[in-house]
């Protein structure tokens, strides 16, 4: 058996209710700003027209074509809590599929590997190395025989720098998690398991996420460009990337939750960006049944109602009956089951692909089959011990390493010399006594922070810890395993001593409460945990030379320390996962240069930022409302815009060596010639299966069938079954009316031609053409280290363009090689249509106010590189495809 964490879900069923198959359609509420509405959407766009999917889907057909109306709603749903994976159709050869977390390693399993945590990898600024840890990722889950990897998480995109989960995706920008997220993708699918892009989306604080029966879910109340532009982009080049499943959200878009909204559903993920995969609920997210299926859901996971653990459920039984009696049309049923079917068929898990061979819940041998069951579950083997690691440590290490940030180093004071006298101050120093799993879903912050809390994480194989491997460099070394500046230093501090204090901040997800952080940073906020800022600042008064060490979830704020003469030199190490020493070692003592860049900006004071992204929303009555209202501006546009000067801007990163970025290049791929794309082809028509309800018999539970206490069906008594043919199969009854499900406004049952963003995965092809693409070349100008160097592109839009655009925006970026002294590389960027174009919200198009105008001119669009949003120095022309370097920068 392999399944999510329920421990951690368990803690959200507390206070949830159960809703009915018949809830009520989604409707516009009264608490939600005028402004914002979940506008209605149906049907749900049929998948299988894509080309990539069309040889998957025709295999799917035949397969649930063979199957009866039980088995068709069977695989539609999961097992119940603590049961097991999906429904199966053992009958016709579809077995259940495993879904399992974590977003950096198979969780809740041995013999893994534990890799830096999704912020980490985005620190990187490396598609190689992103890349190579998907792969690494998709080998370690398939060798555990889980079926569907639920990562990687491109939402929260990080609009709220003390949210929780933000350390699960890549960084606070569309492009960089954009990038990141299709990469892994792309890694992880190769490997024949199938990926989940997820939170879709909005989910952009932890607390007061979840509906109970006292209050709804936040709303995320986004406008269409602010949508279009930040939060669905990075979802739509997941879909470009051809990502086999989606997951929806806990919270509410614009008043109805995401997991029945059609809008978000039908209308933006499987119409515009032409999703081909199928969506499934997070975990006990799933509100109603008709609804949500009318809506495009196509899972329910883990099955159960709100209540786990009474044998409830959303769908299984109850989707039966509805298809039945007509409220649920056969082909939404068709499509669902299709979509599922064909994932498993696209990634080629029809085919030798491996059992599931470990138990989330039992680390021995043999446990319990069914652990919601118990104490009537039967026990049996349930963990085969496999070792999937193989040689994932040095991927992992790497990623670790490269992802390490130096913000500050003033006058060289690193790299260290191993012959030093190191001062380490910091229980962060060290793992956990009590062993770096000692804490279920890693929900406490003792010893070293190697990732977040919650669903997201994995266990450690071990933690190599940042004292074991400066002791292995070092001979002088002393430990101070406390958060307490020590009352009493010996020996007496002198000149020559070097302190390294080591300072962390944690979140997670709302499941669990750390140290009176509800998932949220909402109690530390930008401050460091175990007051690590005061023991900062009481190093610099007993040192003269410190270095600050912080593992971080995301930004602080610096400011009561980074000015203090003593403080040398400032590394952020992220979430390095089980490889925390070596990758830190290695760049503390010089065996490599740091090449971290930034994915967030560091701000000087929380109201540098506007107060509805620092500020959490509170619990009130009726449903809390978040409102986006700074729009398009986030972190490093925001305060491009005010003029603001954070602490350490978006892309900032040092190194020991120093790099010249000259020889730059920008040439014309395809030309702009108009502003719109070029219009869609039709939506090709795909085969449909019968449409007719199916017979009762298709229902019923077989004779004689011993059910497990607890675990979920998808059959109906046979009078059930009887009862709801007849209401779906009467066509005049006399009280057919009162019998007829109350459709949403704006119900339909006919297929829509599809929406002229649309017409390919990720929306229309053409957004994805090259436009731009530009050369650069890097030389290491320094005379000491090898050193790799990152290159990032920054968009400029033509100041007459009409629209109101950020300063600069994130494209793409590159990564060096190591370079050793005057050794140089040409890298290559690329931008696409997308990257030039802007969300019109009139003409529900993609717009590139640059294109070639009536007067056959274009405007100039102006491509930005450097090493971070700060520094940009080097300037090229769309139009004249001129480059420029040593001129003013932007920001």
């Amino acid at each position: 058996m392999a399944v999510r964490s329920y421990l951690a879900w368990l803690t959200l069923a507390l206070s949830l209710f159960e809703p009915t198959c018949n809830a009520s359609p989604v409707r516009q509420r009264e608490a939600v700003p005028d402004s914002f509405y979940a506008a209605p959407y149906y049907p749900t766009p049929y998948g299988g027209w894509e080309d990539s999917w069309k040889e998957s889907y025709a295999k799917a057909q035949a397969l649930v074509g063979k199957m009866t109306l039980a088995e068709k709603t069977n695989i539609t749903g999961g097992s119940g809590m603590f049961m097991g994976n999906s429904g199966s159709a053992y009958r016709v050869g579809l077995p259940q599929l495993c879904l399992q977390d974590g977003a950096l390693g198979v969780g809740n399993t041995d013999h893994n590997t534990a890799f830096p945590a999704g912020i980490t990898t985005g620190a990187t600024f490396d598609k190689d190395l992103i890349y190579a840890r998907a792969v690494a990722i998709g080998k370690e889950f398939r060798g555990k025989g889980a079926n569907v990897f639920l990562g990687p998480s491109v939402g929260p995109l990080g609009r709220k720098p003390l949210s929780g989960r933000n350390w699960e995706g890549f960084g606070a920008d569309p492009v960089l998690q954009g990038i990141a997220g299709a990469l892994t993708i792309k890694g992880v699918q190769e490997q024949g398991v199938i990926a989940t892009i997820k939170h879709f989306i909005g989910n952009e604080q932890e607390m007061h996420r979840m509906y109970n029966p006292f209050q709804a879910g936040y709303s995320s109340n986004i406008d269409d460009r602010t949508l279009h532009e930040l939060y669905l982009w990075p979802f739509a080049d997941g879909v470009h990337a051809g990502v086999g499943s989606a997951m929806t959200s806990y919270n509410a878009v614009n008043g109805s939750a995401t997991s029945q909204n059609a809008y978000l559903i039908n209308n933006l993920l499987k119409d515009e960006l032409g999703f081909q995969g199928f969506v499934m609920s997070d975990w006990l997210s799933h509100l109603s049944g008709v609804a949500s299926a009318l809506a495009g859901l196509d899972m329910s996971m883990p099955g159960d109602t709100q209540i786990p653990l009474l044998g409830g459920r959303v769908w299984k039984s109850h989707l039966t009956e509805a298809v039945l009696n007509g409220s649920v049309p056969v082909d939404r049923l068709n499509d669902m089951a299709t979509r599922i079917v064909a994932a498993w068929y696209q990634f080629g898990q029809d085919k030798d692909f491996p059992a599931v061979n470990f138990h989330s819940y039992v680390s021995s041998e043999k446990g319990l089959l069914y652990p919601g069951a118990v104490p009537v579950s039967p026990i049996g083997k349930v963990n085969w011990f496999v070792d999937v690691q193989a040689d994932h440590s040095l991927v992992a290490r790497q990623v670790a390493q490269d992802a390490i940030t130096l913000l500050k180093n003033d006058d060289d004071f690193l790299p260290l010399s191993t012959k030093s006298s190191l001062r380490i101050l910091g229980s962060d120093a060290r793992v956990d006594p009590a062993g770096p799993n000692a804490c279920g879903s890693r929900a406490c912050n003792k010893g070293t922070l190697g990732m977040g809390w919650g669903s997201g994480v994995a266990n450690y194989p071990y933690l190599d810890d940042p004292i074991t491997a400066i002791k292995k460099r070092v001979e002088d070394v002393k430990l101070y395993d406390s958060n307490d500046f020590p009352s009493n230093l010996t020996p007496s501090p002198t000149d020559d001593d070097v302190a390294v204090v080591f300072i962390n901040s944690a979140a997670g997800e709302n499941s669990f409460t750390v140290e009176g952080n509800h998932g949220d940073r909402d109690n530390d906020k930008f401050s460091a945990w175990h007051n690590g800022d005061k023991l900062v600042q009481k190093a610099a008064e007993k040192y003269k030379n410190v270095v600050v060490v912080v593992h971080t979830v995301g930004p602080l704020i610096l400011e009561p320390w980074i000015d203090l003469p003593p403080v040398k030199a400032v590394l952020f190490a992220h979430l390095p996962g089980q490889e925390a020493g070596e990758s830190l070692a290695n760049v503390l003592f010089g065996n490599v240069s740091p090449s971290g860049h930034l994915p967030y900006s560091i701000i000087q004071k929380e109201n540098d930022l506007p107060d509805s992204v620092t500020k959490l929303v509170k619990e009130i009555i009726g449903q809390p409302q978040d409102t986006y209202s700074e729009g398009l501006y986030i972190d490093y546009r925001w305060l491009n815009k005010q003029g603001i000067k954070p602490r350490y801007a978006f892309g900032h990163g040092l190194s020991y060596t120093t790099f010249n970025y000259t020889d730059a290049h920008i040439k014309i791929v395809n030309a702009l010639s108009s502003a719109l794309p070029p219009a869609r082809q039709p939506k090709p028509s795909v085969a449909v299966l019968s449409t007719e309800i199916p017979p009762a018999s298709e229902a019923c539970e077989p004779a004689g069938f011993s059910k497990v206490w607890r675990y979920i069906y998808s059959w109906l008594s046979k009078s059930d079954a009887e009862k709801a043919y007849a209401v779906g199969t009467s066509s005049s009854s006399s009280n057919s009316s009162s019998q007829t499900y109350p459709y949403p406004e704006g119900y339909s049952t006919v297929q829509k031609p599809g929406v002229p963003a649309g017409g390919g995965q990720g929306g229309n092809p053409a957004l994805f053409d090259t436009i731009l693409e530009l050369d650069v070349t890097v030389q290491n100008t320094g005379t000491q280290h090898k050193g790799k160097a990152s290159v990032q592109a920054y968009v400029q839009f033509p100041s007459d363009s009409g629209y109101d655009t950020p300063i600069i925006q994130l494209r793409d970026f590159a990564k060096t090689k190591e370079l050793g002294t005057g050794e140089s590389e040409t890298v290559t960027l690329r931008l696409r249509r997308k990257d030039l174009s802007v969300w019109d919200t009139q003409k529900q198009n993609w717009v590139a106010p640059g294109a070639l105008g009536v007067n056959g001119k274009s405007k100039r669009y102006i491509v930005w590189l450097g090493e971070g949003s700060d520094k940009l120095s080097t300037r090229c022309f769309s139009d004249t495809l001129v480059c420029e370097k040593g001129v003013e920068p932007p920001v």
